[in-house]
């Protein structure tokens, strides 16, 4: 029998399902056996006994998106990657997103042309539709779909991207016939635009005023609305980075009425608060800001108490690098712009795995099963990756995280691999951090990063399961 490759000794293995005791053995980059007592490997680890999850995927980053308003996203394909693959991420799911006026095709050839030579773990793309004319809709998403695309986000917020209700129904009715999965950025934009104008005029301008200007009610009517337009059209979604209880109870209406509405959530809305985006009218705040906006240690708990009990199916981070510091990131419409001019978004791609293992599976708030269905296994299988991604199993990729427990972790900046100039985490304590992440049989980080620019793949998704339609009997013709 060909040799293994490497073989991974004295594994507590971790998957959605079980835990065990195993040897897991490397060939060509995927998992050929797991058993006690495997013959020897070429290259040989021994995990001690500690625990071995899958390796994350990161299903909802930005990367090197091109933004529009004159700030630049700090990280690139190669930097972004890499920081991810530190973190015990393996795989991520950047978006590829259309300008109006263009067609997702050119979003998609760009995106692969910034991508280029630079990922060092595997990869694949959602799409962003933000101008679904009939021929995007009729010729452009369906073929880009059986290309293997076959996730896309819809914006119900910010001009530059947001659809309106009926483009909405239009867009759904392609993802209910072609069987792809929709993520909604649920938040009313008119609410929005209509408590900004308010709070300006009144002077109200500094990074704080973020939260003021979008309430959770904004939140609610916008998560609400889109389960009412999916169950019209009878089509999945995915309500992403959801902040707090009023989204959340809107979600467990729709779960308990047997509609197929599925869940995402990000550290922000679990260790960060509004008091994060500044007490008083400094700057500083402008590190926090992200949307939907933190909220209270109330909602904190909400948040948690939906990853226990099952609202949640996706952790991720919703990394949005801009740097603190510069022309370019936070401030890139001045040194005392207005809340409603600073970047959004927040980084945490690499902090996004230690954090919930840390703070989730070690206190008991979660189990670890739960931990590796939220990282890893449920994002694979809603985005068309499974089983190859997110699993520990033969015939799966070997994209492993080997876990360092019982060791005070201090976050800082200085320790992380990412293109930004501050972590909104700073100075957290943790219990865990990963000790050594392979991507595909390769160590790509053992305490320093061992990965390359360029080794990281393409990934074509398949038509998730997920994201079927119920087909149950209508009268209309959907």
């Amino acid at each position: 029998m060909q040799p293994f490759d490497t073989v991974i000794r004295n594994a507590r293995v971790v998957t959605a399902a079980d835990t065990f005791t195993s040897d897991i053995g490397i060939r060509d980059g995927r998992i050929a056996a797991l058993a006690l007592d495997l013959p020897p490997g070429l290259e040989e680890i021994d995990a001690a006994g500690r625990h071995v999850t899958p390796g994350g995927i990161d299903s909802h980053v930005h990367l090197d998106q091109p933004t529009g308003d004159g700030s630049v996203m700090a990280d690139d394909f190669f930097s972004g990657t890499l920081s991810a693959a530190c973190g015990g991420t393996t795989t991520v799911i950047p978006f590829a997103c259309q300008q109006k006026g263009e067609t997702l095709r050119a979003a998609v050839d760009d995106y692969h042309r910034r991508a280029g030579d630079k990922p060092v773990i595997d990869y694949a793309f959602h799409l962003i539709v933000t101008d679904p004319t009939p021929e995007v809709l009729r010729e452009e998403l369906p073929a880009l779909i059986a290309e293997g695309y076959t996730s896309f986000k819809i914006y119900m917020t910010y001009d530059a991207l947001k659809l309106g209700d009926r483009e909405i129904l239009e867009t759904l009715s392609v993802a209910r016939r072609e069987g792809a999965m929709v993520m909604l950025h649920a938040e009313n934009s008119d609410c929005i635009a209509w408590l900004t104008e308010r709070l300006l005029a009144a002077g109200l301008s500094a990074p704080r005023y973020h939260a003021s200007s979008r309430p959770m009610l904004v939140e609610r009517e916008a998560t609400h609305r889109a389960i009412a337009l999916a169950e019209l059209v009878d089509v999945p979604i995915l309500i992403v980075h959801v902040s707090g209880r009023e989204a959340v109870e809107q979600i467990r209406w729709a779960q308990s009425h047997g509609l197929k509405v599925y869940a995402e959530t990000c550290p922000q809305y679990l260790f960060l608060t509004a008091d994060s985006l500044g007490c008083d009218d400094s700057f500083e705040g402008a590190k926090c800001i992200c949307s939907p906006p933190p909220r209270d240690a109330a909602n904190q708990q909400v948040i948690w108490d939906g990853l226990e009990n099952g609202s949640f199916e996706i952790f991720s981070s919703d990394h949005a690098p801009f740097r603190y510091g510069g022309p370019d990131g936070k401030r890139a419409h001045g040194e005392d712009a207005s809340f409603d001019k600073i970047a959004n978004g927040i980084p945490g791609v690499e902090t996004r795995m230690a954090l919930l293992w840390s703070e989730g599976v070690r206190t008991g708030r979660i189990t670890p099963q739960s931990f590796v269905a939220l990282t890893s296994t449920n994002a694979a299988k809603m985005y068309g990756l499974y089983p190859r991604k997110g699993s520990i199993a033969i015939g799966a990729d070997a994209d492993l995280v080997i876990w360092d427990e019982g060791r005070s972790v201090s976050i800082s900046n200085e320790m992380l691999h990412h293109n930004v100039d501050y972590t909104p985490y700073a100075g957290m304590q943790l219990s865990a951090w990963p000790a050594m992440t392979l991507s595909r049989g390769d160590v790509v980080w053992d305490g320093e990063p061992r990965g390359e620019a360029g080794r990281g793949r393409f990934l074509p998704c398949e038509r998730p399961a997920p994201a079927q339609a119920r087909r149950r009997k209508t009268e209309l013709p959907l």
